[in-house]
């Protein structure tokens, strides 16, 4: 099993309860895949950079976990089909 970074750009206008879901239906992947969730911390609401879907602003949530090499692939197809998830980015910890 590997350590990964996984930060999310979730739609800013989600309220509280359909953000939280996102949250746990990303977790639930992770988990599903046999992975094991060391730490989730949401950042809040952030300004972008540049636009993406029209949008300015993100709601930024950062997961730290345990995972096999194989299954984020999965875990990226996954929220790529998720809507409400605007960008999405896994990095290996070294």
């Amino acid at each position: 099993m590997h350590k990964y970074e996984l930060v999310c750009i979730i739609h800013p206008d989600l309220d509280e309860t359909a953000f939280k879901g996102v949250v746990e239906k990303v977790s639930g992947w992770i988990g599903e895949s046999g992975g094991e969730i060391e730490k989730t911390d949401v950042w809040g609401r952030r300004r972008m950079a540049y636009q993406i879907r029209k949008q300015r602003e993100g709601q930024y949530v950062l997961f730290n976990f345990s995972m096999p090499p194989a299954a984020t692939a999965e875990l990226e197809r996954n929220m790529r089909f998720q809507e409400s998830i605007m960008r999405a980015m896994i990095t290996l910890v070294a």
